[in-house]
């Protein structure tokens, strides 16, 4: 949403010599007090009612509300009552899909857990990190140090070059130039170039194996899951000791790519 910059009302933010200065409400926290008020009272209303409601001067809620108007995220009808605009709708849902496809990789993520008897991960990419998603324990002792909300490099794991693959290569290089680092074990490779090829190499092989590069002894199985236009918007890992990989590779590749399709499917992605 595009920010509001509200000129200082003589009213709201102004006092007479003396008296303590009371801090500006920035045009973002206006509009999203204009929404909560509308969202809470369930109907449309007029501009004095929303000003009065919300405690702003008459004059600054006109200029938030034609703002918003303007960029169809308030409505207005002709009688002048506001009402949430189309843009809501619309971002509404785009949340609604992120919520399905959590629920639809939840259960793909257990399901996957009970035929390997291993941990397994969904992840997904914030920025130059990978971020675990959701995690189910698998029913051993092997013990993973990340957890939901952990962040690392994108070149430290198997699922962070997954995780851009289908970018273009002049932004993975670039992307990799600024981000990649040395992980702990000394074993994740940082050369811009080298990663730049895994990453695509991965991705069009529907697969990606590290072992030992962010932790000692640990290996990771990851499938991308791809969207209707083939961009990868997460990934589904089997985390688990790295002799393990070693023994039987094909085993946990199949089982995890498998899994990938499945939530692809499901999710209505599989024309890509």
């Amino acid at each position: 949403m595009d920010k509001t910059t509200i000129a200082a009302e003589p009213g709201e933010d102004m006092e007479p010599a003396g008296k303590t200065r009371r801090s500006r409400v920035s045009g973002m926290d206006r509009a999203l007090q204009v929404l909560d008020f509308l969202y809470e009272t369930g109907s449309p209303s007029g501009v004095y009612a929303i000003a009065k409601a919300v405690g702003a001067p008459l004059s600054t809620a006109y200029v938030i509300v034609d703002d918003m108007v303007e960029k169809n995220l308030l409505s207005r009808d002709a009688d002048g009552q506001v009402w949430l605009g189309d843009r809501l709708y619309h971002y509404g849902l785009a949340y609604a899909r992120s919520l399905d496809f959590l629920g639809v990789a939840t259960r793909e993520m257990h399901d996957l857990g009970r035929e390997v008897a291993e941990t397994i991960q969904l992840c997904g990419r914030d920025g130059d990190y990978m971020q675990v998603l959701a995690m189910a324990d698998g029913p051993g002792h092997f013990q993973v140090t990340s957890r939901v909300g952990t962040r690392v490099p994108l070149n430290w794991t198997a699922s962070g070059r997954l995780l851009v693959g289908h970018l273009p290569s002049d932004e993975r290089l670039e992307l990799f130039r600024r981000c990649a680092r040395t992980s702990p074990t000394g074993r994740a490779d940082i050369d811009p170039a080298a990663l730049s090829a895994q990453a695509e190499a991965a991705l069009n092989a529907k697969l990606s194996i590290q072992a030992g590069e962010s932790d000692y002894a640990v290996a990771c199985v990851a499938a991308p899951i791809l969207d209707d236009k083939g961009g990868c918007v997460a990934t589904i890992s089997i985390v688990l000791p790295e002799q393990k990989i070693l023994d039987d590779r094909n085993f946990y590749a199949d089982h995890v790519r498998v899994s990938a399709e499945r939530i692809e499917k499901m999710m209505g992605w599989r024309s890509h």
